[in-house]
């Protein structure tokens, strides 16, 4: 697994690096049908090629994870691959290049593979756009998903996952000199810290909902009133209703400024993971490992669209360490093999529903995973 990781992490692939990602992708799919066999289809999209691999047989468990890295190129030299102190580092090894090795072992340690895919994307960390209905199509087609991301602390699963995104916000007001004729414009300034404040004020910590104006800009020089601003709102909701409720704000937002004028783009592009999507299936993992836990998280993965769509979905299989998108990430050694049987347990026992409900005739609705 580690001679893989190695493998992985020293082709760097940030996101939009088109170039980057179609050499991760080949060395993906190398690493694939080395351990699998059969072949890995390279599916290109605008954002990258995606890796899917499928062992044939009727589909019953997808594993989802992806290639892209938030890591310019270069950072490898600053950072290489090293392992010490039962700890790996370098660029992705965490998010999410150890999950996938992982995965691709546990399927490896199986006699019988049939049913299960693999599709690894290429544009996780910049939403999934290009990748989504793919997941989607896929995720259907098998009924479960087994994602994996990076574990959450102490090597806990994820069951449960905020829906996020972001919203754009511009102000545009009128241009005029700021000391001759300052009533003649219309400070899109001014303007922009009345909408912070309105913004700000639609999060609801309470139930989860948090609503966070993060960056902000505004004006051309110091003696012009500012014509334009902008505002970047990170948002996270824990349910449907609030992810109706905040879009549906930001729709509303109003000038208080006589002829300003707003504008709004974005939006939650991840629905919310509801816990009830994992339950049968940490069900299982807590079966096959005794006392790992189970957490839900702020932050969205891939695994936001298979849970909204009604398929079991369990997230954060994959490594267990830190650190992740910052310069000290890490994975502990030592979890790898045990991680890896994991994944392989839940596996065999989502195959065995499976097949056990085909014997009875009852199909994908008949199976509670």
């Amino acid at each position: 697994m580690l001679a893989d990781l190695r493998t992985l992490v020293e082709i760097e692939s940030p996101s939009r690096d088109l170039d980057a990602l179609a050499a991760s992708a080949r060395t993906v799919a190398a690493v694939l049908e080395d351990r699998l066999g059969g072949r890995a289809a390279l599916i290109e999209s605008e954002a990258g090629p995606h890796v899917h691999w499928s062992a044939g047989g009727d589909p019953s468990v997808l594993i989802v994870g992806h290639h892209d890295t938030v890591f310019p190129l270069g950072t490898l030299a600053r950072r290489p691959f090293t392992v010490e102190n039962g700890r790996a580092t370098g660029p992705g090894v965490f998010d999410m290049l150890g999950g996938l090795v992982q995965a691709i072992h546990a399927v490896a340690s199986l006699d019988d593979r049939s049913g299960v895919e693999i599709l690894v994307t290429a544009d996780e960390e910049v939403g999934s756009h290009s990748s989504r209905s793919l997941i989607e199509e896929r995720a259907r087609a098998c009924g479960a998903v087994l994602v994996v991301e990076g574990a959450g602390d102490g090597g806990a699963l994820k069951t449960g996952r905020k829906g996020c995104g972001t919203f754009h916000v511009t102000v545009t007001g009128r241009a005029s000199h700021a000391g001759l004729e300052p009533a003649a414009g219309v400070n899109a300034l001014v303007e922009a810290a009345h909408q912070v404040l309105d913004i700000a004020a639609l999060g609801r910590p309470g139930i989860g909902t948090t609503v966070t104006p993060t960056v902000a800009s505004a004006g051309t020089l110091d003696n012009v009133v500012p014509a334009e601003a902008t505002i970047t709102v990170d948002v996270r909701v824990e349910t449907a209703a609030e992810k109706e409720r905040v879009e549906t704000a930001f729709a509303a937002l109003a000038p208080h400024l006589d002829e300003a004028d707003i504008t709004v783009r974005g939006g939650i592009g991840r629905p919310p993971m509801p816990e009830s999507a994992s339950a049968g299936l940490f069900a299982l993992a807590k079966q096959l490992l005794p006392g790992i836990g189970g957490v839900a998280v702020g932050g969205g993965s891939d695994g936001n669209f298979t849970a909204a769509l009604g398929i079991p979905t369990l997230d954060g299989l994959g490594a267990v360490g830190g650190g992740a998108h910052a310069d000290h990430e890490y994975l502990v050694v030592g979890a790898m093999a045990e991680r890896a049987r994991l994944v392989a347990g839940l596996v065999h026992a989502i195959r065995s529903v499976h097949d056990d409900c085909d014997d009875r005739g009852q199909g994908r609705s008949g199976r509670d995973a």
